[in-house]
């Protein structure tokens, strides 16, 4: 049975980051956050491995795909497909500035075209029971007035999506990197204040820059749910507090070394399924951020976990040294 879908605290969709294995190990930490995967686009699944990008573990739960694309018909299939791997929603990208990503015409110069989106959004409403998302800026180049940012929500709004989640940030399409665009443009925080003022019935996620529990409850006194994005990767014990301070769960967290015990057989079961033990320990390299001894779980790890004679114990010796 999938775990109710809450969308109070949700971990952002992160390229080359929030894979599989990611996932799985920052479900040890919270229960109860809502995790979505990488952007998979639709040339992905429904012309490569589908079912290697969209496989994962029911302990990920609650889980939803994020999608890339633009084309009605092409979302719409491959919302169809997904359907059958058990996700609890389906997200849309309007938001990401790479390069690769405009070529493809989806991400976020599709905030140049709402009608596109709708029409996108629509077709994938159809194709599915779940509920349809989408993530997206504040605006985009010379597109990011208020006004321009309100018509583009209330158009897609119209097709019956009512949940967004919103990157307090405008893209620059043309002169920043990725990595550019998630610092270099201010974030406006008050104007997704005032987007869910003035759309009081939609639902209102707001993520960008968002590191410490008093900025989150800060933003949960205006809008609906915050999602946060690298401060989860890079200090994912940052989450333990989840749980218990947002949605009133009793049970007490893990400690760090214990999560690193719990994590052991997945590993060992991935690892027997040829998985390199780096692409697993990569993601838990924050684990033991600002305690004593993170520096030397890190190097060992860094050191070891990637030779292709790497075996299992590297991770048990790295706690160790943790001490």
């Amino acid at each position: 049975m999938k775990p109710e879908l809450d969308r109070t605290i949700s971990i952002a969709p992160m390229m080359d980051w929030t894979d599989r294995h990611d996932r799985y190990f920052l479900r040890l930490i919270t229960k109860r956050a809502l995790l979505y995967t990488e952007m998979v686009t639709t040339g992905a699944i429904l012309f490569g491995d589908a079912d290697r990008f969209l496989r994962f573990d029911p302990a990920e739960q609650p889980l939803a795909l994020q999608l890339g694309g633009s084309d009605p018909d092409a979302l719409a299939k491959c919302c169809k497909i997904a359907e059958s791997y058990d996700y609890q929603e389906i997200n849309l990208n309007v938001g990401c500035p790479s390069d690769r990503v405009q070529n493809g015409r989806f991400g976020a110069c599709l905030m140049a075209e709402p009608e596109t989106v709708a029409a996108a959004v629509s077709a994938m409403q159809d194709a599915t029971s779940l509920p349809v998302t989408v993530k997206t800026r504040i605006g985009i180049d010379d597109l990011d007035s208020y006004d321009y940012f309100a018509d583009f929500i209330g158009r897609i709004a119209e097709t019956g999506v009512s949940t967004f989640i919103v990157h307090a940030r405008k893209a620059w399409l043309t002169g920043l990197s990725p990595k550019e665009n998630r610092t270099i443009p201010p974030l406006d925080y008050d104007r997704v204040y005032r987007l869910k003022t003035e759309f009081s019935d939609l639902e209102i996620i707001i993520n960008g820059g968002i590191t410490s529990h008093d900025e989150i409850e800060a933003h949960l006194a205006r809008v609906d749910g915050v999602m946060v994005g690298r401060e989860a990767y890079q200090n994912p014990y940052f989450l333990a507090e989840i749980d218990q301070r947002y949605y009133g769960v009793d049970d007490e967290t893990p400690e760090r070394r214990e999560i690193v015990e719990q994590m052991l057989p997945y590993v060992a079961r991935e690892m027997a399924a040829g998985v390199p033990l780096n692409s697993i320990t990569r993601h838990m390299l924050g684990l033991f951020q600002g305690r004593p001894g993170a520096r030397a779980w890190r190097r060992h790890l860094s050191e070891n976990a990637h030779k292709k004679d790497a075996e299992i114990h590297i991770l048990t010796d790295a706690a160790t040294r943790s001490r």
